[in-house]
C-alpha cells in the first residue's frame, strides 16, 4: 500500500489556543468512499495512492489520519436569523489541515460530520448521507458555473446510523476551502473585547487572502474593502444563476469571498423574487430577492468588528455605503451577458428588470427561460412571447456583433443544467436505498453545465408542479 506524500503547513493551528481546540475525528464503523474527485486533488497537489479506496475511505472518514494532519475545531460566533450567537464554533467538523498548492495558493481541509467537538452544544458532531451528498453536488456545480465556491473532494460512507427524526445512514464529507475565516470568527473576539486576538485575526487574514493590504496606509480599511467587493461580486453571481443560500448567517460569510455551508441551499425553478426554501427560514429573511441587502447587513456586522482596531466609524461607513454600487454593477455586467448584450447601454437595467418581470408575472422557470432566448434570437417571425421580447430583439441587434456570435456567448452563460431541487432530492432518496445512480448521473452532468448531453435531456427539464420542492433543510 502507498501512502499519501503531502506536505501539510498548518498555518491556523498556529495561532494562539484561543483560536481553536485540538480534536480526534471518530473512527468510523464500515467506512466506504462514495466519491472521490481526483482532479481535485491533482489540483491542489494532493497525492494518493493510485485506486486503493480503501485507504482513502479511511483518510476521509476520519478513521486514520493523514500525515501531517492537525485536525482542530475553529472558534467563532456569529448572527443566526438576526439574533446574535456569541459563541458556535465548528461542532460537527474538524480542520485537519493546510495544503499549498502547486500554484502557491493555501487551501484547507476538512471533514465534516467527523464527530463532537467542544463546541457541539450537546449534538453528536456527525452528519447523515443526505446533507454529504447534497453539498458535494452544490458545490462542484457552483465551481462549474464560475460562482467562488468551496469544493467537495470526498464522500465517506461510515456504516453507522445517525439518528435525526428517524434513523439514517451516516457519512463524512471532505471540504477544500480557500479558508475557513467567516466574519463570525471576528465577532467571536470582538465580542469577548479581545482586542489582541481580533488583531491577530486581521493580521492573519490579510497575510492568507489580500497581502496588498499589508502595504496600504490603513491595512484594516483595505482589509474591509476587499471584503466587501468580492461579497458583493460572489451575491451577484448568486442572484443571477438563481440560486438561494438559504441560511446566510455572518458564520456562513467567508473573509474569503466564497460560498460556504450548503444546509439548505437551493436553486429557482418558476422565478419569484420572494423565494424561500429553507424550512427554518419562517420569516423569509434570507429570500432570493433579500440576499444582496442580507449582504451589506452581514458586512456591517464585519464593520463594527473593526471598530476595536481603530478604524474609524465614518470611515466604515463611507466604504459600506459603496456596497449597493458595487453590487448593482457586478449584477448588472452578468445579466447584461445573460441577454446578449455586450455593448453596455443607458437603458438596460430597466429591460433587465421587465424580462424579470415577465419571467414573474408567468411563473416561467428561470434556467431554461434564459437558455431559450438565444434561440429565440436567431429564429424569424415576431414576438413569440412578450412585449418585452421586441425591445429585447431591437437592443441586441443594434450591436456590432453578428448574431451567430451573441448567441454563442449566451449560451456559455446560460447553464442548460443545474441541480435543480427535485433530482438532488431524488439523487439522495434513491442513495439512502443504496442506489447511487442518480446521484453520479447528477455529477457527471453538473460538470459540463453549459453543454447539450444527449440521454441526460430529463436532467435540463424544470419540474411538474407535483415534483416541485418546496422545503429544504439543514444538516444539523
Amino acid at each position: 500500500m502507498r501512502t499519501m506524500n503531502t506536505a501539510f503547513d498548518n498555518s491556523y493551528a498556529r495561532l494562539p489556543e484561543k483560536f481553536h481546540v485540538p480534536v480526534v475525528p471518530d473512527a468510523a464503523a464500515a467506512p466506504a468512499l462514495l466519491a472521490w474527485n481526483r482532479p481535485l486533488a491533482e489540483e491542489i497537489g494532493l497525492r494518493l495512492p493510485q485506486e486503493d479506496e480503501q485507504t482513502l475511505a479511511r483518510y476521509f472518514s476520519g478513521s486514520e489520519p493523514l500525515p501531517g494532519s492537525q485536525p482542530i475545531a475553529l472558534a467563532y460566533a456569529g448572527h443566526q436569523f438576526g439574533g446574535f450567537s456569541p459563541q458556535l464554533g465548528d461542532g460537527r467538523a474538524a480542520l485537519i489541515g493546510e495544503i499549498v498548492t502547486p500554484g502557491g495558493s493555501r487551501v484547507d481541509l476538512q471533514l465534516k460530520g467527523s464527530g463532537a467537538t467542544p463546541f457541539s452544544r450537546g449534538g453528536d458532531g456527525k452528519s447523515w448521507l443526505g446533507p454529504v451528498l447534497r453539498e458535494y453536488i452544490l458545490s462542484e456545480a457552483m465551481h462549474r458555473l464560475g460562482v467562488p465556491t468551496t469544493r467537495a473532494l470526498a464522500a465517506v460512507a461510515t456504516g453507522e446510523t445517525v439518528y435525526r427524526e428517524t434513523p439514517l445512514p451516516g457519512a463524512v464529507f471532505t471540504r477544500v476551502a480557500a479558508s475557513h475565516l467567516r466574519i463570525g470568527s471576528f465577532q467571536y473576539f470582538a465580542a469577548r473585547r479581545d482586542v489582541e486576538a481580533l488583531r491577530v485575526l486581521a493580521d492573519y487574514a490579510i497575510r492568507r487572502h489580500y497581502p496588498e493590504a499589508l502595504d496600504a496606509e490603513s491595512p484594516y480599511e483595505t482589509l474591509f474593502k476587499q471584503v466587501m467587493k468580492r461579497q458583493a461580486e460572489l451575491i451577484a453571481r448568486w442572484m443571477s444563476i438563481g440560486f438561494i443560500h438559504g441560511v446566510m448567517n455572518t458564520d456562513n460569510s467567508a473573509i474569503s469571498g466564497e460560498t460556504i455551508d450548503y444546509g439548505p441551499a437551493a436553486f429557482l425553478d418558476e422565478f419569484s423574487a420572494g423565494k424561500v426554501f429553507s424550512s427554518i427560514d419562517s420569516q423569509g429573511r434570507y429570500a432570493y430577492g433579500n440576499q444582496p441587502a442580507i449582504g451589506q447587513w452581514n458586512l456591517a456586522r464585519f464593520a463594527e468588528t473593526l471598530l476595536h482596531l481603530e478604524v474609524p466609524v465614518e470611515v466604515l461607513e463611507a466604504a459600506l455605503s459603496e456596497y449597493p454600487r458595487l453590487y448593482q454593477t457586478a449584477w448588472l455586467d452578468l445579466m447584461r451577458r445573460k441577454l446578449g448584450i455586450f455593448e453596455a447601454g443607458p437603458d438596460d437595467e430597466t429591460l433587465v428588470d421587465q424580462w424579470l418581470s415577465h419571467l414573474e408575472a408567468n411563473e416561467l422557470d428561470y434556467t431554461l427561460s434564459f437558455r431559450a432566448l438565444s434561440g429565440q434570437l436567431e429564429a424569424a417571425g415576431g414576438p413569440r412571447f412578450a412585449e418585452v421580447e421586441v425591445r429585447w430583439r431591437e437592443r441586441v441587434r443594434a450591436q456590432t456583433l453578428p448574431v451567430e456570435e451573441i448567441a454563442r456567448r449566451m449560451d456559455a452563460v446560460n447553464p442548460l443544467f443545474i441541480p435543480r431541487n427535485h433530482r438532488v432530492e431524488e439523487a439522495i432518496e434513491h442513495a439512502v436505498s443504496g442506489d447511487y445512480g442518480p446521484f453520479e448521473a447528477l455529477i457527471r452532468v453538473l460538470a459540463g453545465p453549459f453543454a447539450t448531453q444527449p440521454g441526460y435531456e430529463y436532467l435540463a427539464e424544470a419540474p411538474e408542479p407535483h415534483q416541485r420542492v418546496q422545503r429544504t433543510f439543514c444538516g444539523t
